[in-house]
């Protein structure tokens, strides 16, 4: 059986927590350990959006173990020609590739794809529902931070409606016995609210929780909202003043690409805190542990 890793909401409790587990044993890891793993292995990138640390930090998880990485590039393929999603997949299929890694706009794209593709599919990123290698290393971090997930509290603050990276983490985190809360403008909080997630007040939250998630605001998508980057900052940012009343071991998240003075000061990025590199570090731990589960086709 294929297998698809599409949405961490769809997997059991003990297989994340397998993930999570392989992600710990990955980054204590002498490399030349590893590199035997996904030896004659082919994985194909194909991101339909701009990416830096996702598409990166794939390739390198894929080196790391051993396979061979194609980067497809989208602008100078058959697609500018007509060509289909699907054919080009099952084009990249076809000639031997033994995963793909898949970034599209489309919410929905994975689940129109799974039933038609043999070869694994890798969710890098689906439109505005789900982003589950990036839940997967946010959880990494906050478990390495923390050594539990249960119990713990993270807020997540910004353009919630539009995320991705919120997406995954309101489904997954109350699964894991996490409480998760949001703040955020109205025009921006997800309708409805997921089960297990609570919108809050701003001030009232920040000493209250163990991590606070940071999100970029995606202007691009602000059409007819009142939402100036002076004004969100003003009212919804991670300001200096604000961390202040913060837990002294909280913890400082964003998935990154980062706008400095916006959802967060740009002191705060490399605040002691923060740990907002250790995330991209850790991102090629968990997309290792993604990419061997997907490849080896045994329960880790």
């Amino acid at each position: 059986m294929t297998k698809h890793f599409t949405a961490l909401a769809d997997l059991p409790v003990a297989t994340i927590l397998s993930l999570l587990n392989r992600s710990l044993f990955f980054s204590q890891s002498p490399l030349p350990s590893l590199c035997e793993t996904l030896k004659h292995k082919v994985i194909a990138n194909v991101f339909f959006e701009p990416s830096t640390r996702t598409r990166t930090s794939f390739e390198m998880a894929a080196k790391r173990l051993g396979a061979e990485v194609i980067n497809f590039d989208v602008s100078n393929s058959s697609v500018k020609k007509g060509e289909t999603l699907y054919d080009t997949l099952r084009t990249l299929e076809s000639i031997g590739a033994d995963a793909l890694v898949l970034r599209h706009s489309d919410d929905r794209i994975f689940e129109t794809l799974m039933p038609k593709l043999n070869t694994p599919l890798v969710n890098a990123g689906a439109g505005k529902h789900e982003h589950p290698s990036q839940c997967l290393l946010d959880l990494f971090t906050l478990q390495q931070e923390f050594k539990t997930l249960a119990g713990k509290h993270i807020l997540i603050i910004g353009d919630i409606r539009h995320s991705r990276v919120a997406g995954s983490m309101m489904l997954t985190g109350p699964r894991l016995g996490m409480k998760v809360s949001l703040a955020g403008p109205e025009e921006l909080m997800p309708k409805p609210i997921p089960p297990h997630c609570e919108r809050g007040n701003l001030e009232e939250l920040l000493p209250q929780v163990d991590a606070v998630m940071c999100l970029r605001n995606q202007f691009e998508r602000h059409i007819g909202l009142d939402l100036g980057p002076e004004s969100f900052n003003r009212e919804w940012g991670l300001t200096v003043e604000r961390q202040k009343l913060m837990k002294k071991n909280a913890i400082i998240m964003h998935p990154a690409p980062i706008n400095r003075g916006v959802e967060i000061a740009d002191e705060l990025v490399e605040h002691p805190n923060s740990r907002i590199f250790a995330q991209m570090k850790n991102g090629v731990f968990a997309r290792m542990a993604i990419l061997e589960w997907s490849l080896k086709g045994e329960t880790l």
